[in-house]
C-alpha cells in the first residue's frame, strides 16, 4: 500500500494494530477523522489519553475502574458471599448486561495457557484464593469460557481451594464448547448462571 504521506502511514499502521483491523479498514477510519472537525479528533484523543492515564484497577476484584474501589464492590446491596470468577472486563459486563446476578465478581486477567506461556502466577488467582481463605466467601461460580484453557482455570483453582468451605459451581452448559461469554445472548447467559452446577459433576460430564 503506497501512501502520499508519511503522516497518513503512520497513523494507519498504529490503527491497523488494533485486534480486527486490517490496513484497508485502518485507512478508511484515518480518512475519516481527516473528514472531521479537528476538535472531534481532539476529544477522541483526550479521551484515549486519559483512559491510559486514568484507569484503575479495582483493588477487591480487579475490574477497571475510575477509581480504586469499582461500582459494584461498592455497592452495598451486592451478595459479597457469591463470587463470579470471569477471564476480564468484557465478561463483567456481559453477565451484568443479564441481570440476573447480585453477586461479586473477582476478573482474572486471563486464563492459564502454557502454549501462550500463561502461568497461574501471571493472573490474579492468588489473590481470589487469598479472599476464599479470609472467610465470608460461600460459593465461587466459574464462568470462563467452555475451552481446554478455561477448564484447566477453573480445576487449578478448585485444588487451590481444597479443604475451604466454599461451594465452587460452574454456569450451565447452555453456554456452547468453545464459546466466549461476551457473545452469548443475555438470555442464554442468565439462564446458565441461574441453572449453575456444582462444579464437581461439571468434571464428570
Amino acid at each position: 500500500m503506497e501512501f502520499s504521506s508519511k503522516l497518513l502511514e503512520n497513523a494507519v499502521y498504529e490503527i491497523s494494530q488494533l485486534p480486527g483491523i486490517g490496513k484497508r479498514t485502518a485507512l478508511r477510519l484515518a480518512l475519516h477523522l481527516l473528514k472531521q472537525p479537528e476538535e472531534q479528533t481532539s476529544h477522541l484523543t483526550s479521551a484515549l489519553e486519559k483512559l491510559r492515564s486514568q484507569i484503575k484497577f479495582c483493588s477487591n476484584c480487579h475490574n477497571i475502574s475510575d477509581v480504586a474501589l469499582c461500582e459494584i464492590c461498592a455497592n452495598p446491596k451486592r451478595d459479597a458471599a457469591i463470587i463470579c470468577v470471569v477471564e476480564d472486563i468484557r465478561d463483567v459486563m456481559a453477565i451484568e448486561n443479564t441481570g440476573q446476578f447480585r453477586g461479586m465478581y473477582h476478573v482474572l486477567g486471563g486464563k492459564i495457557s502454557p502454549m501462550e506461556c500463561v502461568g497461574p502466577q501471571d493472573l490474579t488467582i492468588g489473590s481470589l484464593v487469598g479472599k476464599v481463605k479470609q472467610g465470608g466467601v460461600t460459593e465461587l461460580i466459574f464462568a470462563l469460557s467452555s475451552t481446554m484453557e478455561g477448564d484447566t482455570t477453573n480445576f487449578y483453582i478448585f485444588k487451590q481451594l481444597e479443604g475451604t468451605a466454599v461451594k465452587t459451581s460452574t454456569i450451565a452448559r447452555g453456554i456452547a464448547v468453545g464459546d466466549e461469554l461476551e457473545y452469548a445472548d443475555e438470555i442464554t447467559l442468565g439462564r446458565s448462571i441461574l441453572n449453575r452446577i456444582p462444579f464437581e459433576n461439571s468434571m464428570k460430564a
